[in-house]
């Protein structure tokens, strides 16, 4: 009784129970979605893949780390229990943002600041809606968590006792490679946070020529940092070089992201608007390390973070909405910072300006967050049938599960298809798995050797449908075998001929 008397007149208590509540409810319809998302559609093949004893990036590809196809697996690639799983994620990265932006400002006597609950309800409704597709269960979603924890525990590192100084840091170190594998780009967020302890420690004289001693001998904190954020990476390293797979998972996960990268950031040479962006990230940090004495810690913990959370963003130079998830947290933290730092409140202001104006020119957002709700209280409400809800969120969704109908009424549990197309998720609806181990068309198209793999995994696996989506996009290898079988809404099916 005494803990609910307690709860009652805690204003922490009902910030947070608010906070989450609006969370919750603006989250709440995503659980509802058709299978629709191109992208989850992949990580549920991959988690379909790994439940049937395949091994991720030699016989199941994709390339991001393992832990997202890991998760879905976990979840049998149940959309419904993979969204549940995000929403319960981004609980969990409420609650933390909240007490590390009371952490960042402080008042008088550990009161909770108003800036504290606009910056928590801000982040909260910017989270859970679509508007930057936080509906969605992408690897952003899930690394939010970990990433906050690590940065709330960072913060705070001083305030832990002298027992725990050390153990700190690695657990931060060790929450920061979790979210390294769900998508390497926590990478910064662990480069930020380094380069905060080394500030935090930093005597008041030094020269270049000592950092190194500074860094490793002096900071026993970001020594431990380093070593949290090795050990899951390297235990991950070395479960696939037991599997003899150490190749597959190094060329999938980081190397072919190379020319990822490099596509949208060829600037003069390959990669020559990346190393820009990287000068002028540089050139930031060094100018807060030279004036690092008129900044208070949660200005320069928050410009640390924000400054590698923006790079972060513009990393691939592709203008995909979920990719500014990962500056979010920052983001709002900027925006306290502008209220609570009066006297940096007009280098701030034209910082979120000139922040906002460049995400606005590059990225897209989600235009029909409003109508999204709309939809889904009419549906609930009877006034929408289920062929129109489905196809609000694309135009091909009540296709794709009248063509996994076709496909689950005219096979059996040995047969399998070949989708030629990139709605991946035709395979979990459809409860089957490719041929090879590429899901999709572009996959195929994009990476050396894949078309010929692919045309030798048709040709063993000898599918009982090939599905074109694209009649304009033909299958680059024969299919002489295969004649026409039936067209779903301008999607051509082929069956096998005995």
């Amino acid at each position: 009784m005494k803990v609910f008397s307690y709860l009652e007149k805690s204003k922490d208590f009902w910030v947070l129970l608010f906070s989450s509540f609006i969370f919750f409810i603006l989250r709440l319809p995503s659980l509802f979605e058709p299978i629709w998302y191109g992208d989850e559609g992949i990580y549920q093949v991959l988690g379909m893949a790994i439940r049937n004893g395949k091994l991720l990036y030699r016989d199941a590809w994709d390339n991001k780390p393992p832990l997202l196809y890991i998760l879905y697996a976990v979840f049998d690639s149940d959309q419904f229990l993979v969204r549940l799983a995000s929403l319960v994620f981004g609980l969990g990265s409420v609650v933390l943002f909240f007490l590390l932006a009371k952490s960042l400002f402080k008042r008088e006597n550990n009161q909770i600041s108003k800036i504290t609950i606009f910056s928590t309800i801000l982040f909260s409704v910017l989270f859970s809606i679509p508007l930057l597709e936080g509906n969605i269960a992408n690897a952003e979603n899930f690394m939010l968590l970990p990433v906050i924890a690590s940065a709330y525990l960072i913060f705070n590192i001083k305030s832990f006792s002298s027992k725990k100084l050390l153990l700190i840091p690695l657990v931060s170190g060790l929450l920061l490679s979790v979210a390294f594998l769900f998508k390497v780009v926590a990478l910064f967020d662990f480069a930020s946070f380094l380069i905060f302890l080394f500030l935090l420690n930093l005597p008041g004289k030094f020269s270049i020529l000592k950092i190194p001693k500074v860094l490793f001998l002096e900071i026993k904190e970001i020594t431990f940092l380093a070593v949290g954020f090795i050990i899951p990476i390297f235990i991950t390293f070395l479960f696939f070089l037991l599997n003899g797979a150490l190749s597959d998972f190094i060329s999938a996960a980081f190397l072919q992201n190379v020319s990822y990268v490099g596509y949208g950031n060829s600037f003069i040479f390959s990669q020559g608007l990346l190393l820009l962006k990287l000068a002028l990230l540089s050139f930031f940090i060094l100018f807060l390390i030279l004036k690092r004495n008129r900044f208070s810690n949660s200005s320069l913990f928050i410009l640390i973070w924000f400054s590698f959370s923006l790079f972060n963003a513009f990393f691939s130079q592709r203008p995909y909405t979920h990719y500014l998830l990962v500056l979010l947290p920052s983001l709002v933290l900027l925006i306290g910072l502008i209220f609570y730092e009066k006297k940096l409140q007009k280098f701030l202001f034209l910082s979120f300006v000139l922040t906002f104006l460049l995400l606005s020119k590059n990225f897209r957002v989600y235009g029909k967050t409003f109508s999204y709700y709309t939809n889904f209280y009419q549906f609930i409400s009877g006034g929408k049938n289920l062929s129109s809800y489905r196809n609000f969120f694309d135009s091909k969704t009540d296709r794709d599960y009248k063509i996994a109908q076709f496909i689950k009424s005219h096979t059996q549990k040995k047969d399998n298809i070949f989708l030629w197309g990139d709605s991946a998720q035709l395979y979990k609806m459809s409860n089957k798995l490719p041929p090879g181990r590429y899901t999709v068309a572009y996959h195929i198209k994009f990476y050396k050797n894949s078309v010929n793999e692919t045309k030798k995994a048709v040709e063993k696996a000898k599918p009982k449908y090939i599905i074109i989506e694209n009649q304009k996009n033909p299958i680059p290898f024969p299919v002489s075998s295969y004649g026409q079988k039936i067209v779903i809404d301008n999607v051509l099916i082929y069956e096998y001929n005995l």
